[in-house]
């Protein structure tokens, strides 16, 4: 039975902030925004906005992903920076650990994704209801049984790379929720983490660009 249980320390990470937008380094294990149950409460949009009341959610990261997240302090910078993710002008690149040896040492995924709707949130390759869903992936570093991966999505699927790396037989360790037994026991969290975020400054104009280096011990 899962048992939410948000870390504490920090309470948040705070890389950038001014009047228009706030970048945090999202811990693994903390959600987003609420869930339904009142337990699921703890996210990051609440303590966000204890301190900063206006602040909104432009994008997401799964509770067991960590990294960079984004957020706008106002609905006008919520809709011009939301916007250029729907229009894909977002970079984001991430970092993942994943089981097994990749054969190739960078490719392309290509398969489009659906919601598993008898197992949700879970989500699963389609050829004919699917919506497109593109991955690049760069092998960093070859290990013993796993695969230190760069990774970039061209979409913003749900669960896109944690379902792509499955799909190529090589899920990310830790996953719970996709990772076949013997991957789930490699990690004691996921081995995903928003590494980059390219974006133009919603006031400004100014091309923004942040890294923030995975730390997956």
């Amino acid at each position: 039975m899962f048992q939410y249980q948000p870390p504490q320390t920090p309470w948040l990470s705070v890389l950038y902030q001014d009047n228009d937008i706030l970048v945090l380094n999202k811990q693994a294990g903390l959600l987003t925004v609420p869930g339904k149950a009142p337990e699921h409460f703890d996210s990051v949009i609440w303590r966000v906005q204890r301190a900063l009341p206006t602040a909104r959610i432009v994008h997401r990261l799964d509770m067991a992903t960590s990294g960079l997240l984004l957020l706008a302090l106002h609905k006008p910078a919520q809709g011009h920076l939301g916007k250029q993710f729907e229009q894909r002008q977002v970079h984001k690149r991430y970092e993942a650990v994943v089981s097994g040896e990749l054969e190739n040492s960078e490719g392309e995924v290509n398969l489009p994704l659906r919601c598993d709707w008898p197992n949700r949130p879970k989500q699963m390759v389609d050829p004919l209801e699917g919506k497109s869903a593109q991955t690049f992936y760069k092998v960093l570093e070859r290990r013993p049984g796993a695969t230190h991966v760069e990774l970039t999505p061209i979409t913003g699927r749900s669960h896109q790379l944690r379902v792509h790396m499955l799909a190529l037989g090589h899920p990310i360790q830790g996953d719970r929720l996709y990772g076949q037994p013997h991957a789930v026991t490699q990690a004691p969290r996921l081995q995903l983490h928003a590494t980059t975020l390219a974006f133009e400054h919603p006031s400004s104009g100014e091309a923004m660009r942040f890294h923030c280096p995975a730390n997956f011990s």
